[in-house]
């Protein structure tokens, strides 16, 4: 049997763009020759379609989807995610299915049995689950239809802790599936790729059975998939996969020979060898290939073909501008200098070295009278009152309104450039520089950030991002003489304490066991944590790289007294 999966790029709600991905990908599929065509999880609609399935005109046009692509699945099947209505009166709405279409019909429903509602998933929200995988005969085979999180429950792998009783990847062992074909959406996280490749390993290898993965790719919100599509034989190895972070199509051949293993042969696409295994090279690349991807898709699917961003000639704006370059193209990046009367010059001119490597537009803005005009307008309110850090948050506000300004004037989308650790710690502004539509880089404690500016630099073969920037102490200038470390700990120091408080959620002590931090001053870090939650959520969503990002997979109420 003959195989073709087809890792493409959908946008939630986009139904006629993502029918026409997936008819162009049927249509490839045919003069291939293939059996069968794979898509991803919720190909139809989108991922995640979130509350959009409460709108009837959603669900009516993925209705109408399905029906089109059933009546298009003449030559080749069609196996394509989707989601279809619970006929039950007892339930979820919903169920999310991996639908085959062959010759015209709709020739089987694979409802998903294991339904995620943890970190950035919240599926039982909508969908009822199924009541085990389908195994369905298919071309001299006998296919198991599973659906993303349904593999990931095998008791061999998961030993420490399951999150479900039932385990369907081994009910469809159990039922004689020769062949097991499963959809997903799965996001990046650092490592992600690594461990699904030794999940599906594990489960391939002890069942027995050849499995053929076929994940999205794209960024939708704050979610980026990073594809790697693969196929595995029944002893764990990679037989073939596609590529990390982009689209990709890949034709296989399952051959089998009475009662021994299946055997699987490349047709065309990437073979494993020929692509570099992000997961165990520089993580740094993964890092970023996936924001590239993140800001490219966001600007796209949200209609914006340009961005600015405020530069300060530090690490946070260079990385974000150096980032957004690859994602946009530089003719559509802008940097804005915004000088105050406590910026130094050799701000504004690492911030014009910057933009001269990267060749994009630079401008320079002094925020210097602007500033002036609002301390005049404010002193009869501020009379006897020293200056604090109101005029700091002043100055950063004046240059959020500048670019907002830029924005509304022009069209760009604003990136903002705050990092995981000033957002965790609201060493940040609202209103001034958390001003935009997409933090890229609000996933990346401090110290990503600087290894990834080095990444880049390396990557190029010259100092796209100045030394200067690299090497100088990160600070707001707000007032004289300021650096970050005036009000917190250095950052290696910060970021350790950060990892165990927000990623790990240990407990104060053991957060300072591990980080090697007195205890007082972890309890103050995660005093700030708490007291910042109200800043993270009027923060523009960020790029999730990470197991635990701040954002929808991060829920903490705001009004709250929680003991430390």
């Amino acid at each position: 049997m003959r195989l073709a999966l087809c890792q493409i790029d959908t946008t939630v709600g986009d139904f006629a763009g993502n029918a026409a991905r997936i008819v162009e990908g049927l249509a490839r599929a045919e003069d291939a020759g293939a059996d069968l065509a794979v898509f991803p999880e919720l190909a139809i609609c989108g991922y995640p379609p979130r509350d959009l399935l409460e709108r009837p005109s959603f669900v009516r046009e993925a209705a109408r989807s399905l029906a089109t692509l059933t009546r298009r699945s003449r030559r080749t099947a069609l196996l394509v995610g989707t989601f279809v209505k619970n006929r039950s009166r007892v339930g979820k709405p919903f169920h999310n299915v991996a639908a085959l279409l062959d010759g015209g019909k709709l020739r089987a429903l694979a409802k998903k049995t294991l339904l995620p509602t943890y970190d950035v998933f919240d599926e039982g929200r909508w969908f009822e689950p199924g009541g085990g995988c389908a195994v369905v005969p298919f071309r001299g085979e006998r296919l198991g239809l599973p659906v993303c999180e349904d593999l990931w429950n095998d008791k061999d792998f998961w030993r420490a802790r399951r999150l479900y009783r039932d385990d369907p990847g081994e009910t469809l062992v159990k039922r004689g599936a020769t062949l097991v074909v499963t959809i997903s959406a799965s996001p990046f996280s650092e490592g992600k790729p690594n461990l699904r490749r030794r999940m599906l390993a594990r489960y391939a290898r002890d069942g027995r059975v050849p499995v053929a993965s076929l994940n999205l790719v794209g960024g939708n919100d704050e979610l980026v998939f990073d594809g790697g599509s693969m196929v595995l034989d029944g002893r764990g190895r990679i037989a073939a996969r596609a590529a990390l972070f982009e689209e990709d199509f890949l034709v296989v051949d399952v051959f089998r020979d009475g009662r021994t293993p299946a055997r699987i042969v490349r047709v065309s696409g990437a073979e494993a060898r020929d692509l570099p295994d992000d997961a165990s090279g520089d993580p740094n690349e993964s890092l970023r290939r996936a924001l590239v991807l993140g800001i490219r898709d966001y600007a796209g699917k949200c209609g914006f073909r340009s961005a600015v961003l405020g530069l300060s000639g530090g690490i946070d704006s260079a990385l974000v501008a150096a980032l957004a370059v690859e994602a946009l193209g530089a003719g559509n990046v802008t940097g804005l200098a915004m000088p105050s009367p406590y910026s130094s010059e050799g701000s504004v001119a690492d911030a014009r070295s910057l933009a001269a490597n990267l060749g994009i537009r630079f401008d320079v803005l002094s925020i210097g009278p602007l500033f002036e005009d609002a301390r005049r307008t404010l002193a009869p309110l501020f009379g006897g009152l020293e200056e604090d850090v109101t005029e700091e948050n002043v100055q950063s506000r004046l240059r959020g309104m500048l670019l907002m300004a830029v924005s509304n004037k022009k069209g760009p989308l604003v990136l903002t450039t705050g990092n995981k650790s000033e957002l965790a710690v609201g060493y940040c502004t609202l209103y001034g520089d958390m001003c935009g539509g997409l933090a890229p880089i609000s996933d990346l404690p401090k110290m990503r950030v600087y290894a990834l500016a080095r990444h880049l630099n390396a990557r190029a073969g010259r100092a796209l991002i100045p030394e200067a920037s690299l090497t100088k102490a990160p600070s707001a200038e707000l007032r004289p003489g300021q650096t970050d470390q005036d009000s917190l700990p250095p950052y290696p120091l910060l970021d350790a304490i950060l990892e165990n408080l927000v990623e790990r959620n240990l407990s104060l002590a053991a957060a300072a066991r591990r980080s090697g931090a007195p205890l007082a001053l972890v309890r103050r870090i995660a005093m700030l944590v708490d007291r910042a939650e109200y800043k993270r959520n009027q923060a523009a969503p960020g790029l999730k790289v990470s197991e635990k990002a701040f954002g929808s997979g991060r829920r903490i109420p705001i009004a709250q007294r929680t003991p430390l």
